[in-house]
């Protein structure tokens, strides 16, 4: 990993990941599947100097997310989590 690229939170990530989740997935919590750290999605570093978002873990940079939209299709590729969990509650007043 590049140190000197520069990221910003996950809560960058909400314009496209609303397009494939109802949720806002931004304000779930995530288990690093790396180091096991256990954090909200808006609190990992969200690289998007590529062809589409790469999330990593706050903690040790394991990469937690990866999403691409090409020619009209999502890549979406969780692997780097163990879970991702929110609150359905919490989700219907906010929209």
């Amino acid at each position: 990993m590049n140190a000197s690229m520069n990221y910003l939170d996950g809560n960058a990530a909400a314009g496209e990941l609303n397009k494939i989740f109802a949720a806002d997935i931004t304000s779930a919590q995530g288990q690093c599947a790396n180091c096991g750290t256990k954090k909200r999605f808006a609190e990992a570093h969200l690289y998007m100097q590529c062809p589409g978002l790469v999330a990593r873990c706050a903690l040790c940079g394991h990469v937690l997310l990866r999403f691409a939209n090409v020619e009209g299709r999502v890549f979406l590729d969780l692997r780097g989590m163990t879970y991702l969990t929110f609150d359905p509650g919490q989700q219907e007043g906010s929209g």
